[in-house]
């Protein structure tokens, strides 16, 4: 397989486009805005289309026109959906449900697959969004260590 860099506002509306169609899309993420659960340049996402989406999923929106975020869940209200990264301390997003254009169902972290619809992900998931008062600590200290 090969591998190929992209800027974002090119590649994302391909992989919008690829994923209306059905297809399973990996993405290589960038930036550090899913830490701890998704680390930017190293990590890669498996993506799939359109579906059922839930408080807790990792999807990939686009919240303006061409400018997409890959980030959690954390409210829907009818057709408004609020979305937020886990390596963010504040700070949140508004899209609509049509413009969320796939979830991640795997995350590749140093070649081991994370299925991201495990109650185990599930769990880690809904512990760090408890965390939120003290992510900025947390934070802190795991961008030290890695």
């Amino acid at each position: 397989m090969r591998s190929v860099t992209l800027s974002n506002e090119i590649m994302l509306p391909e992989v919008a486009r690829m994923l209306s169609e059905g297809k399973h899309v990996t993405i290589r993420a960038k930036g550090n805005s899913m830490l701890p659960f998704i680390v930017g340049g190293k990590d890669s996402v498996v993506l799939e289309g359109k579906g059922l989406y839930s408080v807790g999923d990792i999807v990939l929106a686009e919240i303006r026109p061409k400018l997409f975020v890959l980030h959690r869940i954390l409210k829907i209200d009818d057709e408004q959906v609020t979305l937020m990264g886990d390596g963010n301390i504040s700070g949140m997003e508004q899209c609509r449900k049509e413009n969320i254009c796939g979830r991640a169902i795997t995350i590749i972290h140093k070649g081991k697959q994370i299925d991201c619809n495990s109650k185990k992900a599930h769990r880690k998931a809904r512990l760090w969004r408890n965390l939120l008062p003290v992510r900025r600590y947390l934070l802190g200290i795991y961008r030290r260590i890695i």
